[in-house]
Parts: C-alpha cells; structure tokens; sequence
C-alpha cells in the first residue's frame, strides 16, 4: 500500500527515532509499504519518519540510480555498483575517506536540492530486512544515500545543512501544500 509521505513542517521530522525489536508490529507490512511507496515517488530510499513512524528504519535503493545513470557519472559509485537494502537500528561505525559535495532532494521536501558535503565512506552497524545484523561499508553514492536516510532517523533534515532564512518562501509553500507532486503527501498547515 502506498504510504503518505509528510511534507517539511511536521516538528516530528525534527525528532530522533525510537530503536524497535524484530517483534515491532506490522514491521513486514511496513517495510513492504515504504518500498512500494519509495518506487511508486521515483526515490532511492525512504526513511520510517517521513511516513509518520518514528523508529529507526529506512531503506535505500541505489541499483536502480547506478544503473539510469550516465556512464561518465558512474564515477561518484567508486567502485559500488548500488545496494538495495534494509536498515533497522542503523548507528554509524566509522566515517571514512575523502568529503565529497553534492546535490541530494528529499522526497519530504519535494522540487529542492541541496548541496551536502558527506564523506565518501561509511561502515554501518544495522539489522537487515530479516533482523539479521550487519556491519558493511558502503561507499561512493550508496554511502551519501545510507547517510541521508540514516540522518532522517536522527531528526535531521536537508534543510539543516543551508541557511533555511534563504530559503523560506520555498518551505512555506511545501508546508501549505501549495506544491504538486506525483505522489501521496500530508502537509502540516493543511491537516484542519
């Protein structure tokens, strides 16, 4: 089923998530959702948050980023040819390597990018999609998406990366809902 997916403005984006057991109801029908919902909004992941479950957990699909991608691009995978995977519990072991800059949009905060420095490489302690642990570096663009995904699970948003003053009128309007979109969204000042 495709989830709803709540727009920047809801204070809930801004809080850290909650760790959850393989026990944690419905987590199945959940994951199945937030990827359906993923595909059905053209994302490469999507965290728990943005679909109103505030526990830690995302997914991040770079295959199919890697394999759309123009060959001279593929350099920012260096070396990673994409995952598709899912994350539970996700902490970060070790940030690694070079910085990179570049521009990430977020599915909360439609028609936007950001230019983001993160590191190159990462090595994330989670449990996948069976509640099997899991410790893998990841690098290139997976490496950017895990950390994307992973930073919606702290409460941190894109927008904590610029000087959102700048960009004010912009974020006004994605929380009132005066934006079209291709896929299911909530906004805050619109809810009654």
């Amino acid at each position: 089923m495709k989830l709803p997916i709540l727009s920047y403005g809801f204070s809930e984006l801004s809080t850290e998530c909650s760790f959850i057991t393989k026990d944690y109801p419905g987590l199945k029908t959940l994951m199945s959702d937030m990827w359906e919902t993923m595909y059905a909004a053209n994302g490469a992941g999507l965290a728990a948050p943005q679909v109103g479950r505030y526990i830690k957990l995302f997914i991040v699909d770079t295959v199919q980023s890697y394999e759309n991608s123009d060959f001279e691009k593929r350099d920012l995978f260096i070396g990673d040819t994409g995952i598709k995977e899912v994350f539970i519990n996700a902490e970060i072991v070790e940030l690694s390597g070079k910085s990179n800059i570049d521009a990430e949009g977020c599915l909360s905060i439609p028609d936007m990018q950001f230019e983001v420095e993160r590191k190159l490489s990462v090595i994330m302690k989670y449990y996948n999609g069976d509640f099997e642990e899991r410790q893998i570096l990841f690098s290139g663009s997976s490496a950017r998406a895990v950390l994307h995904e992973y930073d919606h699970t702290k409460g941190v948003l894109l927008t904590d990366y610029t000087d959102k003053e700048k960009i004010k009128n912009q974020l006004n309007k994605i929380s009132a809902g005066k934006i079209k979109v291709s896929y299911k969204m909530k906004f805050p000042k619109t809810k009654g």
